[in-house]
């Protein structure tokens, strides 16, 4: 998901790199019918960005999962949630 993240973000001229982009994922995990099962993933994500890029920044946010595999794959199956810090430098 941070590799898509990062395509979306360096299309609209954001680069990521070296430490620009950074994920933090958690799964939960709950029972269904007396069986355990992952049912969401926590995805945190810190970005610095340049300061005249708030807006594509966000854009990237919203439209990113519509690229990934691993939504597009897991969809329907596990919900995520996605959070953010944005820090312009």
């Amino acid at each position: 998901m941070t590799g898509t993240l990062a395509g979306a973000l360096e299309a609209r001229k954001i680069s990521t790199f070296p430490d620009k982009l950074k994920g933090h994922f958690e799964g939960v995990i709950e029972e269904e019918k007396g069986i355990l099962k992952i049912t969401r993933i926590r995805c945190h994500y810190e970005l610095k960005i340049p300061t005249d890029k708030l807006k594509e920044a966000k854009r990237a946010l919203d439209v990113f999962e519509q690229g990934c595999p691993v939504a597009q794959t897991l969809k329907g199956c596990i919900e995520f949630e996605h959070s953010w810090e944005i820090e312009e430098i």
